[in-house]
């Protein structure tokens, strides 16, 4: 767990403690989906550069087949990371 601490200015300490979005709960869901949100615009903006430098879309096998490669290549980095223990 970590604590953070914010200063606010008064005004929206108060509107915001009336809310009941200074409760650790809320700040915790505001905080993911803040991210969420953030991740979204991250992946929007990947897909304008894939756009603009022409690349061409994966076909859902390529993108399996991606997927596949990847997993293989952590399961077998995680073997030989557990004969090394």
């Amino acid at each position: 767990m970590t604590t953070i601490q914010i200063d606010l200015p008064e005004a929206t300490a108060k509107a915001a403690r009336d809310a009941g979005l200074l409760a650790p709960a809320a700040v915790v869901q505001i905080f993911s989906e803040a991210t969420r949100r953030e991740a979204g615009r991250r992946l929007l903006d990947v897909a304008k550069l894939v756009q603009e430098a022409g690349i061409p879309e994966m076909t859902m096998d390529e993108i399996n087949d991606e997927v596949q490669a990847v997993r293989a290549e952590r399961r077998a980095r995680q073997k030989g990371d557990a004969g090394r223990s």
